[in-house]
C-alpha cells in the first residue's frame, strides 16, 4: 500500500507539479489548498504520516500548522517537510524550531526533494512497524494479566466464568485468552483408576 502524503500548497501550479511528481514516485496524495484545510486533515484519525507544507498560506501558515500538529498527543510523529522560498538562516531555524522534520527551499530540485522524502518515508515506516510491535506486546501483556487474575470457577463442574459472564470449560477459556490449543491424553493415575476397557471407552467419547 502506498504511503499517504499531505500536500499543503496554495499555489495551483506548484500544487499540480507536486501532485504529479509524488504520484509518479509512488505516493498517495492527500491535497490541501490552505493551512486550515491542512490542519483539519492532520487531526483526523486517518491523518497522513508524511507531509509537504508550504510556509505562506492564507488563513493559517505552514509554521502554525506544524506547531499545532506537534502539540497533539499522538502515538506517532508525522514527518513534515516545510517547503518555502524563505532561505535565510533565521527562517530555517524558525521552521525547525516549530517542529518541521526537514526544510527545503523553492525553487526545489526534483531529485533532492525525492531523496528527502525517501528519508521521511523510511522514518514513518519504522514508526509504523514499531507501533505494530507495541500493540502486539500490549495484547500479549493483557492476556498475561487476565491469566494472573483470580478466576471464578464452578466448584462442581470446574467451568470458568469469563468477562462476558459466560461459563466455559478450562480449555475453552484458555484458548480464548491466550490462543492455547489442547490435546487430550490420560495421566498414569487416571489410567490406573480407569484401566477397565469400558471406562476407557467412556473417556474416549468425552474427549
Amino acid at each position: 500500500m502506498p504511503l499517504r502524503i499531505l500536500i499543503a500548497e496554495d499555489d495551483p501550479s506548484i500544487h499540480r507539479l507536486l501532485s504529479s511528481l509524488l504520484a509518479e514516485w509512488g505516493y498517495e496524495v492527500v491535497p490541501a489548498r490552505d493551512g486550515a484545510e491542512a490542519w483539519a486533515l492532520m487531526v483526523r484519525d486517518d491523518a497522513p504520516w508524511l507531509g509537504l507544507v508550504d510556509w505562506n498560506m492564507p488563513g493559517m501558515t505552514g509554521i502554525e500548522v506544524i506547531r499545532r500538529v506537534r502539540g497533539l498527543r499522538q502515538s506517532y510523529r508525522p514527518y513534515l517537510l516545510l517547503l518555502t522560498a524563505r532561505d535565510k538562516p533565521d527562517d530555517i531555524l524558525e521552521g525547525l524550531r516549530a517542529g518541521a522534520s526537514d526544510y527545503i527551499t523553492k525553487p526545489f530540485d526534483n531529485e533532492q526533494l525525492q531523496a528527502r522524502l525517501q528519508v521521511g518515508a523510511e522514518v514513518v515506516t519504522l514508526q509504523m512497524e514499531l507501533a505494530t510491535k507495541v500493540a502486539e506486546l500490549q495484547e500479549a501483556l493483557d492476556h498475561v494479566n487476565r491469566l494472573q487474575d483470580m478466576l471464578p470457577i464452578c466448584a462442581y463442574c470446574r467451568k470458568v466464568r469469563d468477562d462476558q459472564n459466560y461459563w466455559l470449560t478450562v480449555e475453552e477459556y484458555l484458548t480464548s485468552v491466550s490462543g492455547t490449543h489442547f490435546s487430550h491424553g490420560i495421566c498414569p493415575d487416571c489410567y490406573a483408576k480407569y484401566a477397565r476397557p469400558e471406562m476407557l471407552d467412556q473417556l474416549k467419547r468425552r474427549t
